[in-house]
């Protein structure tokens, strides 16, 4: 069974910085593509970073290009995202989903086409 748990969620404060992790269980952890999205409340899940496990690249959304940094850990089955200078914008429940297996590079995959997702962690950033 393919399982995706996060954390590292939490309160901080405007400019503030925070590491999530998504680790996986149940999928050989090298050919995935392990994505990175975030729902703030009436709003749309939105997709805003992936990476590819075929060759450890990363894509973002500009929205959060130049602060928001994945990377993976194959070793530790744990993908990272490194989040540096927050906005209260920033906001959101975040969740990491899984696409396996995935042998592009270069490319997202979308939001409907990822097979498995985490529970999410609340991450929320005050003025």
């Amino acid at each position: 069974e393919v399982q995706l748990v996060e954390s590292g969620g939490g309160l901080v404060q405007a400019g503030g910085s925070l590491t999530l992790s998504c680790e996986g269980s149940g999928f050989t952890f090298d050919k995935y593509a392990i994505g990175w999205f975030r729902q703030a409340p009436g709003k749309e899940r939105e997709g805003i970073s992936c990476i590819s496990g075929s060759d450890g690249s990363g894509l973002y959304a500009d929205s959060v290009k130049g602060r928001f940094t994945i990377s993976s850990e194959n070793s530790k089955n744990t993908v990272y995202l490194q989040m540096n200078s927050l906005k209260p914008e920033d906001t959101a429940v975040y969740y990491c989903a899984a696409l396996t297996p995935y042998y592009y590079v270069g490319i997202c995959p979308i939001k409907y086409d990822y097979d498995y997702w985490g529970q999410g962690t609340l991450v929320t950033v005050s003025s």
